[in-house]
């Protein structure tokens, strides 16, 4: 007999709109999920109701895993109480639904996470027909959500009626394609007419350079009798919020800023706990920089930058420490700012660049319309624009550098 595929037969029982209901040890009706030993699922087809342990390994599987199989590795998968608890507080708030959690006796590791929870409530309601965590059912299920589909053949005479019509179609064209012509154009003339220009520039601005260095006095360059003393490199830092409801934390700056991928701060947390991982009091971060140089040629620098989320860790950096703090990311509350240099929002924010964090279906925030921040919206569910989000934050950062601080733009 094969096995009951769970995972379809919650989606079926939520098809049924029938009430799912709890038995506990001793196999009798409870109202509470945290007694109850297995859930009562019934069908769409009318036929007896399913009765599972709420333990049973679902196919859902947990994000940053890559098993295939529930039975053979239980740990990686979403078992079917917490998938159901994702589904009964889907209108809920992350408190809310955390606090239920925890009260059901699921650990947060093993609850659907924040940023997933509202897909797989779609699946589960039959809104979307796929989801990429879901793996795909190896043996044949003693539940099926619908009968077989018959292959579709189609008619010779629509084929024929088809092919007349593409041999008169007309391709339409727009501008992008209008631009881009028929034959592949060759700039090399023009490439090699500018690099000899700028080779002659260069040597001009040569001769000129050795030319002012001879004529200068020989008390005026002391420095050349010995050698100069190298300055220490000055990286820059970013400050973030250290509230308990900030987006990007300690956990997951790193992963955020420099991979360009979000992962909700308690799952970041966790997994660090579940991993001996350590909170680092400074957080370290390298980003790939593109330079193009006057000669046409692309030079790629790889950029430190150190990030903080309290005075005690800026003061490590030494005294000139602001000098260097670049840019601060914000939850909108003010108490952030009461022990920094510049307490005041306004004031703070006109010194260093400031960013607004919230999720991107949030309301605007009337705190932070007068303090001169830029915001910084994240999609709760779609993970594909996590990198045009870190993307346009480094490209404002940057401009806002050049303009202010131009010598931390290394």
């Amino acid at each position: 007999m094969a096995e009951t595929d769970a995972l379809l037969a919650l989606r079926n029982s939520i098809g049924a709109k029938h009430a799912i209901t709890f038995l506990n040890d001793s196999n009798q009706p409870t109202s509470s999920l945290a007694e109850a030993n297995a859930l009562v699922l019934p069908q769409t087809d009318g036929g007896p109701a399913i009765t599972l342990p709420k333990s049973t390994p679902t196919r859902l599987r947990k994000p940053g895993h890559t098993e295939t199989d529930p039975l053979t590795h239980p740990m990686d998968f979403y078992t079917l109480d917490a998938v159901f608890l994702a589904w009964s507080l889907r209108g809920a708030a992350t408190a809310e639904y955390m606090k239920t959690v925890r009260e059901s006796g699921i650990i947060l590791t093993n609850m659907v996470a924040i940023t997933e929870k509202q897909s797989v409530v779609e699946w589960l309601e039959g809104r979307i027909d796929s989801h990429p965590n879901i793996v795909s059912h190896g043996a044949p299920s003693a539940v099926t959500s619908s009968p077989q589909k018959k292959r579709y053949v189609p008619d010779t005479n629509d084929v024929d009626a088809v092919k007349r019509i593409k041999q008169k179609e007309v391709e339409l064209r727009d501008r992008n394609t209008v631009l881009r012509g028929s034959k592949q154009s060759n700039f090399s003339s023009v490439r090699n007419l500018i690099s000899e220009r700028m080779k002659k520039l260069r040597e001009i601005q040569a001769a000129n350079a050795a030319a002012s260095s001879a004529s200068a006095p020989v008390a005026a360059r002391p420095e050349s009798r010995s050698p100069s003393k190298k300055s220490r490199p000055v990286h820059p830092i970013i400050m973030i919020s250290s509230s308990p409801t900030a987006l990007i934390t300690m956990w997951n700056v790193r992963q955020f800023l420099q991979e360009s991928e979000f992962v909700d701060p308690v799952t970041a947390k966790t997994r660090a706990a579940e991993e001996n991982t350590t909170r680092e009091d400074v957080v370290v971060i390298y980003r790939k920089r593109t330079h193009i140089e006057p000669g046409g040629r692309e030079t790629e620098t790889l950029v430190k930058y150190f990030v903080v989320d309290d005075i005690e860790a800026l003061s490590k950096f030494g005294a000139d420490a602001w000098d260097r703090v670049i840019c601060v990311l914000t939850t909108g509350q003010a108490w952030q700012f009461r022990a920094y240099k510049w307490s005041e929002p306004r004031e703070l924010f006109h010194r260093v660049k400031g960013f607004y964090v919230s999720w991107a279906n949030d309301a605007p925030n009337p705190k932070v319309k007068d303090w001169n921040v830029t915001e910084l919206k994240i999609d709760p569910n779609k993970r594909h624009l996590d990198k045009s989000t870190v993307a346009q934050f480094w490209k404002t950062l940057d401009s806002w550098i050049g303009t202010t601080k131009p010598n931390l733009l290394t």
